[in-house]
């Protein structure tokens, strides 16, 4: 079985080393390099093309929500995992924003990375149960997305199940593969059902996926 090759990066030398045991603890993990700075972190991630990179988000030079951007639109084939102290949403937004894969938070790495990195290494989304159990924030989609009553809005059963697989970070083509129908029936149901829910960007379906339990793996 083919291992998962890892590159980490992190400016802090105590928490590099507490990640690099982890990582080595596993067996079909394969930790690839190492950096302490945003800019090291992009040329090695652009040398070795690891699966996964774990970055922490406050690194000197670029910080993981630029190097995240650089990221994917350099290798969109790394799946890009934060590490961080930040619990506030909005952190996490912007990591969504830029591509991110995986959010976790430094004082649960322990628990929580192993799990992470093999979420996003089957295509899902992981983000740190201690900020995605919060209640959810909705202003930003709030207004048109719910109706007078509070409820949520009535998505059909394919609709629902379409944007769950997107949410997940699934293309359209293995959507249509798992539903056994086209690709032009699921851009259909992906765009009713984000219309009912007054969505318009991945980030903002993904911030509502979390909330509704939908990336729980």
């Amino acid at each position: 079985m083919s291992k998962t090759r890892i590159v980490l990066a992190d400016d802090h030398p105590i928490v590099l080393d507490g990640l690099r045991n982890l990582i080595r603890a596993v067996d079909d993990f394969e930790l690839v390099g190492e950096a302490a700075s945003g800019l090291a972190a992009l040329k090695l991630i652009r040398d070795t093309r690891p699966d996964v990179a774990v970055l922490d988000i406050s690194m000197p030079e670029l910080n993981g929500i630029v190097l995240s951007r650089r990221l994917a639109a350099e290798v969109p084939q790394v799946c890009v995992l934060m590490l961080t102290l930040h619990e506030d949403r909005a952190y996490l937004n912007q990591a969504l924003e830029a591509g991110v894969r995986g959010y976790v938070l430094k004082r649960s790495a322990v628990e929580n990375l192993v799990q992470a990195i093999r979420a996003v290494m089957v295509g899902g989304i992981y983000i740190d149960p201690s900020i995605s159990a919060r209640p959810h924030d909705g202003r930003r989609n709030s207004g048109k997305a719910a109706p007078a009553n509070g409820s949520a809005p009535a998505l059909t059963e394919r609709e629902t199940a379409v944007l769950k697989m997107a949410g997940l970070g699934l293309t359209n083509k293995e959507i249509a593969s798992k539903l056994d129908v086209g690709v032009k029936s699921v851009e259909t149901y992906k765009a009713r059902g984000l219309e009912k829910l007054g969505l318009k960007t991945r980030a903002e379906l993904v911030r509502y996926a979390s909330a509704q339990g939908w990336l729980e793996l």
